[in-house]
This record gives C-alpha cells, structure tokens and sequence, in this order.
C-alpha cells in the first residue's frame, strides 16, 4: 500500500502543493522533447523517401558534431566552421548514397538496415581518425543558465535549441509542400515505381534526401554537443529517438515532434514526481515503457499509416 500511495497519491499531492514547480518541470520537458524530435526527423526524412530505417544517423549526428567542433579548434569562426560542417555532411550523405545504397537498390530491407549498420560504425572510427578521440568542448556562446519567468524558471540554451528546432521544422516542412524537389520526395514516399515512372530519378531523390538528413544531424549534433559535450556517447543519443519514432510513427514529420515532446514530458514528470517510488533513474527507462505500450496498442504510431495487406 505505501508503493501505492508513493506512485499514485504523493505525485498529485506535490502538483496540488508546487503547482508553479509544475509548470516548470513540464516545460523543461517539452524543451528536452524538441531536441529529441530533432534527432529524430533525421530518422523520419529518409525512411519516408526510401524506406531504410537509418541506423547510422546517431553516427552522422556525432560525426557532424566532431566535425564543427574540429573546425572550430582549427581557429575557424563558428559560423564559417558551420557551414564547413554542412558542406562535409553534405559530402558524407552523397557519399553513402552513391557508394553503398545506390548498389542495394531492390534489396530486401533487412539488407539495407544492415548497411546502415556498417556505416555507423565506419563514421564512428573515420571520426576518430580525423578529429580524435578527446571529448570537445563546444561553445555556442549560449548561456545555459536558468531565467525567472513569472516564478517559473527557464533554462536559456534550452529556449535558445527550442526555437532552432521550431524553425528548422517550419523550413523542412515549407520545403516538402512548397517546392518542386519537395513534392517528389513525397511523389517516392508513396510509391518508388510510379514515381519512376512519371520520370522522377529516384537516385538523386535519395541522395538529396540523405543530404537533407545529414544537415539535420548537424543542427542536431551542434545543439547536443553544446549541452552535453562533443564525445563519443553523443551517438546514443539516437536511440532515444527510437521510442519518439514509435510514438510519432516512422514516416510523419509532424509525428516526429509530437512524439518527441511525449516522451520529454513524460520522462521529466515521471523523474521528478515518481522516481523516488523506483529509487530514481526512471528517466532512463521511461520512454522505451511508454514505446512499448504503443507496441502494443497502436503500431503504426499516432500518425503513422496503417498498412492493410490484402491477400
């Protein structure tokens, strides 16, 4: 009974007394959800386009990381150091397109999973190789201390890596419904042959979109990196996007983010208000439960599509 009281009945007791602590923690949360959504819409972009499920993007993340912090250690100013980092990611997501998936093209989706397996671990030591193995530190000139916002308090860096977020996500989605490259990467998300066959050249559509992906890891590698360090742990942080990717559903945009906020709330929440029934670290754990609860119920995610096989 006093498990009981400690994971049901203390929580409510502590929002009914802290209501403004609250606030605070929910917010926090939604904050740490848009920098899981952003790791994640690397993951959505190219699974739309191809149907790969990308496990290499935590390395591409990390390799972007390491590259604009390498830069940066070279004397280069941040923002040319930037656009460098853009420039090589570029390189690396054509690079892989032309080099390992052009050839498995057709293949079954085990086998390209598979590839993008190895490729994680290629970037992992390609990136040791040219940058070193040190942890980095990365500076944005962004402070991460709190701000007081009517009793509530704020960090800055994570306001600051919101509104990054927000804004990527509005430019990507002008992207896909505005322009012509757009509207064919979703011409070969909803079906590869007929996109083909109204003259949509699928190679350049995957190489562009793999680029598209590797930008997105380097916003996300230059906002992870700076609140958490350039090191070679970075790349787990894509498998937090996992259970983002199974709420949100694989193939929506718009699922990314929702999801990732879910999983930011919840996980804070459950943290601070349930994780001294648990003995702490619950935070840890929380978001892969909550994924396979989704599992269980709704597998195709909140908006993902559901696939009906006729036979």
């Amino acid at each position: 009974m006093s498990f009981l009281n400690a994971f049901f009945v203390d929580p409510f007791v502590q929002i009914a007394d802290y209501p403004l602590f609250f606030i605070e923690v929910v917010i926090g949360g939604l904050l740490s959800g848009v920098m899981y959504s952003l790791v994640a819409l690397g993951f959505v972009l190219i699974f739309k386009a191809s149907g790969v499920f990308n496990f290499a993007q935590g390395a591409m993340v990390l390799f972007a990381a390491l590259s604009f912090a390498g830069f940066i250690e070279m004397g280069v100013h941040p923002i040319f150091a930037f656009i460098l980092a853009g420039i090589v990611m570029a390189g690396v997501a054509i690079a892989i397109e032309r080099v390992v998936l052009r050839s498995l093209v057709n293949q079954p989706a085990i086998i390209l999973f598979m590839a993008t397996i190895g490729i994680t671990y290629f970037l992992d030591g390609f990136g040791q190789t040219l940058w070193g193995s040190d942890v980095k530190v990365l500076d944005l000139g962004i402070p991460q201390t709190p701000i007081d916002v009517g009793g509530i308090f704020i960090n800055q860096f994570d306001l600051f890596a919101a509104a990054v977020a927000g804004g990527l996500v509005l430019v990507l989605a002008i992207f896909f419904q505005k322009t012509r490259i757009g509207r064919a990467l979703r011409a070969v998300a909803d079906d590869h042959q007929a996109a083909l066959s109204v003259g949509i050249p699928l190679k350049t559509i995957w190489a562009i979109v793999w680029t598209v992906a590797g930008l997105v890891g380097l916003v996300a590698g230059a906002m992870w990196g700076a609140k958490l360090g350039v090191q070679f742990s970075l790349a787990l942080v894509a498998l937090k996007a996992l259970p983002v990717l199974i709420l949100g559903g694989f193939t929506s945009i718009p699922g990314a983010i929702v999801g990732g906020l879910i999983i930011g709330v919840g996980e804070k929440v459950a943290e601070v208000f349930w994780g001294g029934a648990f003995g702490g670290a619950i935070e840890d754990w929380f978001a892969y439960m909550l994924a396979l609860v989704f599992l269980l119920f709704r597998p195709q995610g909140l908006f993902g599509e559901k696939i009906i096989e006729r036979v």
